[in-house]
């Protein structure tokens, strides 16, 4: 049986990816001397977010997602980022491969609005793997799976990803509406002679803010 050991060497924006992408640089050692053939590696990328200080700001902007600082204990809690895959050429010892990370900006879904919200330091990550090792012996090929306990963890910079959004997104971002939603803003735009989106809803929080006060 093999005996395989995983590492995070780095992970960084890739500059030439037509949308936006991470790519995690790995350490994959196989520890008993045993000629691997290829891996068809499955990796979960989860985010700690227990695991690390927050600062008055950063508070305020996950309240949405944990709620109240005093609840912390019970909403702040390990949560799924994304799922990849890759196929790891064969080797003896140890190697590194790529794996890439592919990344939104869709405020819809968890992480984004997570990583958003955070200011300096890093993201607390742990890589847990999977997948079918295909090894080369006297007697052909063997098939075994990756064992389950195989993880790693790593502290990936928030600027790492603030430069990749950067990147992709400069200076914006952006939300999914719903179709009437989407409808009546446009009806808006058209009615008031609004020239872009931006313009169409700083109106709407100016007459906002006007009825508040």
């Amino acid at each position: 049986m093999s005996d395989f050991a995983f590492s995070v060497l780095d992970i960084a924006a890739d500059p030439y990816a037509a949308a936006p992408q991470l790519t995690a640089r790995l350490r994959i050692e196989e520890r008993t001397g045993l000629r691997i053939h290829a891996v068809a590696l499955h990796c979960q990328v989860r985010i700690e977010p227990q695991r690390r200080h927050y600062d008055e700001t950063e508070q305020s902007g996950l309240q949405g997602l944990f709620g109240g600082r005093e609840r912390w204990t019970d909403t702040l809690k390990p949560f799924q980022w994304m799922s990849c895959d890759t196929t790891v050429q064969g080797f003896s010892g140890a190697t590194d491969v790529d794996l890439a990370l592919p990344c939104t900006y869709d405020f819809d879904v968890v992480g984004s609005r997570y990583l958003h919200a955070l200011g300096e330091g890093a993201v607390p990550l742990v890589l847990m793997f999977s997948g079918t090792v295909f090894t080369r012996g006297s007697e052909g090929f063997g098939v075994e799976r990756v064992p389950w306990d195989c993880e790693a963890r790593y502290q990936m910079p928030v600027a790492v990803w603030r430069h990749l959004v950067a990147s992709h997104f400069p200076n914006t971002g952006w939300i999914r509406l719903d179709h009437d939603v989407l409808a009546r803003f446009a009806d808006f735009r058209a009615r008031r002679g609004l020239i872009s989106w931006d313009e169409t809803v700083q109106a709407l929080l100016a007459e906002h803010d006007e009825v508040a006060l």
